[in-house]
């Protein structure tokens, strides 16, 4: 499911010039970096407040331009809960996100060694699944 690209940077310090077709600027790279630093699924506030710190001259537009093609890219994953504003994954591995409702924490929840699609959904014959998102909203343990 999903084109993904090959040998992305895992961190801040290791992003390219151009990535996945897309030159990254100053600003992108600070985006970028923010999301890798820290993959904690921010929202474009949360990643204009991060940047700002380190290039105060970022706006927020700027951010959401970024962003927008980062995702286009394929190179970050937009992810949305409800009405709730987007938030921004650089995990780009198969995996599912779970929100804690008791603290609005996102966490990356990996399918089990083995598991597919078809173990647990009952898809017509012969469909090709290009593209998962699904969410999940529940209490962590110890959350309370």
């Amino acid at each position: 499911m999903g084109i993904q690209p090959v040998n992305l940077p895992s961190r801040s310090d290791e992003i390219p010039s151009e990535l996945g077709g897309l030159r990254m600027t100053k600003q992108r790279k600070e985006v970028y970096g923010v999301l890798l630093d820290q993959r904690d699924h921010p929202t474009a506030q949360d990643v204009f407040l991060r940047a700002k710190e380190r290039m105060p001259s970022i706006s927020l537009a700027t951010v959401y331009n970024c962003l927008e093609a980062l995702v286009g890219h394929e190179l970050v994953k937009q992810v949305n809960f409800d009405r709730s504003p987007s938030r921004y994954c650089p995990n780009l591995e198969e995996h599912v996100h779970f929100q804690d409702e008791a603290t609005g924490q996102i966490h990356d929840v990996v399918f089990k060694e083995g598991v597919r699609l078809e173990d647990f959904l009952d898809l017509p014959q012969g469909v090709e699944v290009r593209e998962l998102e699904l969410t999940l909203k529940g209490i962590m343990p110890g959350s309370n």
